[in-house]
């Protein structure tokens, strides 16, 4: 009897699925008002979000696929931490938002390797969020508290990338970002005593998350395809986003406001290490070291106005991790949980002016913290370019380094700046395996 032929695996056709994940958003918020008051930091609504998906794929030439994606999400983002127009018993303005869903309908375009799709993806996006400003304090009077609400159904733009892998049968799963804006919203609110004020707003919400996919169509994974080899050193590079939500608080008589810094930047580096495997399973130990590129430097606070305020800048130059990783390998896919140790060194600028003078103070701190996170690694085969030695990953990080809190004087008052540095990364990387290469991902599919 002929052995039956060897069919490429194929991803066209239909697909439904569910996933979960995080959510972060960075929404620059200003309040303007007659007090003359012009404060802005950036609102971080933060939760679990989980939802399902429809698409369908066309694969072309074996190498490439399109596709079209549509998503609904429930969100439990939120935030209620900003105080702002001096946060004491005199004034104090606290600043609420949400997000309670949102959605996309996107382009997919991808390179196939056999059961590992690389893709980027991007198009419409919407979603319902809301904002809520409570004043209260002596100021205010009788009239305390007073409350204006602002919500929104709106339609913006998305763009994003991932990695997704067979699993057995039809079921493939996945791990992505996605970076959505749903636009600005600026509203007008009419007070008796504070007069007309202003509050501006712009969404934008930062996915990661990980998904598992039925496909109607195509060709599966109906032969087991051989555990590929991961034992051994390997060494490579990275490169990725980052986006910070670090809580931060400023102090001093007269002013005790609580914000978020959130450092949107570039991140890259390499890293270095060594895989033991048991079968399928995969334990190993890594290290890493990564630059840091980009900062937060839109907060401004402590009234804000043309007379007085204070404008923080803060970066994390670089930062490093030291972590365990426990993954099971189908076929020449790894897919893998992570966590361990994590250091690295925050910078913040405060530029204080007020009708004293102009003060400018810098905060550099080095910490140790933890880090965890889940990624895919997979056999590099792009374009024919790399040798079988060469492996590609996509991967999440969560990095926290702790709170730093710190007391100096400037412009002759005391004053205390804290703030706690939480890092999300989303990365992807190559690696140089010294041992022997996997194994070749076959076979893939059979028929009769």
């Amino acid at each position: 009897m002929k052995a039956p032929p060897m069919v490429v695996y194929d991803w066209t056709g239909f697909y439904i699925g569910v996933n979960g994940g995080i959510s972060v958003a960075r929404d620059r918020t200003q309040l303007l008002t007659t007090l003359p008051s012009a404060e802005q930091s950036a609102l971080s609504p933060f939760g679990a979000i989980g939802g399902g998906q429809l698409g369908y794929n066309w694969q072309i030439n074996n190498s490439w696929l399109l596709g079209i994606e549509t998503d609904l999400q429930a969100s439990g983002e939120t935030t209620n931490r900003t105080c702002l127009l001096s946060c004491t018993a005199t004034l104090s303005a606290n600043l609420n938002q949400k997000i309670d869903w949102f959605g996309t309908t996107r382009a997919r375009v991808g390179i196939v390797d056999g059961p590992v799709l690389s893709y980027f993806t991007g198009g419409v996006a919407y979603g319902h969020y809301s904002t809520t400003v409570t004043e209260t304090g002596g100021l205010l009077g009788a009239a305390s508290p007073i409350v204006m609400t602002s919500g929104r159904t709106s339609v913006g733009w998305t763009y994003g990338s991932g990695i997704e892998a067979a699993l057995g049968g039809n079921w493939t799963g996945k791990i992505e970002y996605m970076y959505i804006d749903l636009g600005r919203r600026t509203d007008v609110f009419a007070t008796a005593l504070l007069g007309p004020q202003t509050l501006s707003t712009r969404i934008h919400d930062h996915v990661f998350r990980a998904g598992l996919n039925y496909r109607f169509g195509g060709t599966g994974l109906t032969v087991t395809p051989p555990t590929a080899n991961w034992a051994g050193f390997y060494i490579g590079l990275n490169a990725g986003g980052l986006l910070g939500r670090n809580p931060s608080s400023l102090t001093f008589p007269g002013n005790a406001e609580l914000f978020h810094l959130m450092p949107g930047a570039y991140q890259g580096g390499g890293q270095i290490g060594y895989n033991w495997q048991a079968g399928s399973w995969v334990f190993g130990l890594e290290t890493d070291l990564q630059g840091v590129f980009g900062d937060d430097k839109d907060a401004c606070v402590a009234i804000c106005s043309a007379a007085t305020g204070v404008n923080i800048k803060q970066t994390l130059p670089w930062f490093g991790t030291t972590r365990g990783r426990v993954g099971y390998s189908l076929g020449s896919t790894l897919f893998y949980g992570t966590g361990g140790f994590a250091y690295g060194s925050t910078r913040t600028v405060l530029n204080e002016y007020a009708p004293g003078g102009i003060a400018q103070v810098t905060i550099n701190r080095t910490r140790g913290g933890w880090t965890a996170g889940a990624g895919i690694e997979s056999p590099l085969k792009f374009l024919g370019l790399f040798g079988p030695n060469w492996t590609a990953k996509t991967e999440y990080l969560y990095v926290d380094l702790g709170n730093t809190s710190n007391g100096f004087t400037a412009l002759a008052t005391p004053q205390v700046f804290s703030t706690r540095t939480q890092e999300h990364i989303f990365r992807g990387g190559i690696n140089y395996h010294f041992n022997a290469p996997p194994p070749p991902v076959m076979p893939l599919a059979t028929k009769g």
